[in-house]
């Protein structure tokens, strides 16, 4: 266990400071794969290990699952001053900026895990070793997975690699046909209006284990 001296707080500010102390750490370790999980991931260890077994580490690998259908859209104020009228759903008539498109990329939620080989890691280094990553959210004020996701695919032109077999709560984890649990990698869950998202496994008892 590594103590990252963060807050435990779910602020962007200090998700961006755990991620950041992970990167370091896992810079320091010698290992790799550096893979994230939040702490309410069930993670299918050998399925994981088998998995990345087919990348080469030395590559350039940046492993998980969008949970958006479009990539994250920065804008700027367009620079010739131009604007368009807005009216909203009560009427009401507001002047508002155009607005540019200043780049696009797709990132990995962490809701559901992904991983970096030691070689995409390695070209991070200038730019979010020792503390730098904070800079970088800071400054995107973005959280930390869509920080990475911006980090890799616009700053490092590396593209993402979708591997389906990651999962997050953002998605209906009842639809996933039981007999393929033993080939996916992580699940989540969550409670959305007093309705649970999980995935179907008989014979657990919600009075021992409430989630």
């Amino acid at each position: 266990m590594v103590n990252t001296n963060c807050s435990a707080s779910h602020q962007r500010k200090h998700l961006c400071c755990k991620m950041s102390v992970e990167y370091d750490h896992f810079l320091d370790s010698g290992k790799k794969w550096f893979c994230h999980f939040d702490d309410d991931n069930y993670v299918n260890v050998p399925r994981l290990v088998g998995v990345l077994q087919r990348y080469n580490p030395q590559g350039d690998w940046y492993l998980g699952r969008t949970s958006v259908y479009e990539p994250v859209k920065i804008y700027k104020k367009s620079t010739n001053k131009a604007q368009y009228v807005f009216i909203d759903d009560a009427g009401r008539v507001t002047i508002r900026p155009l607005l540019q498109l200043k780049f696009s990329f797709w990132f990995a939620t962490g809701g559901a895990g992904f991983c970096l080989s030691r070689s995409m890691a390695l070209k991070m280094l200038p730019i979010a070793s020792g503390g730098r990553f904070i800079s970088i959210c800071e400054r995107i004020r973005l959280p930390d997975d869509v920080s990475m996701g911006f980090v890799i695919e616009h700053l490092l032109k590396k593209n993402l690699t979708v591997v389906n077999e990651f999962h997050s709560h953002l998605e209906q984890m009842k639809l996933l046909d039981r007999e393929t649990y033993r080939d996916q990698i992580s699940f989540s869950y969550a409670k959305v209006k007093n309705q649970w998202n999980v995935v179907d496994v008989p014979g657990f008892s919600t009075h021992y284990d409430p989630t």
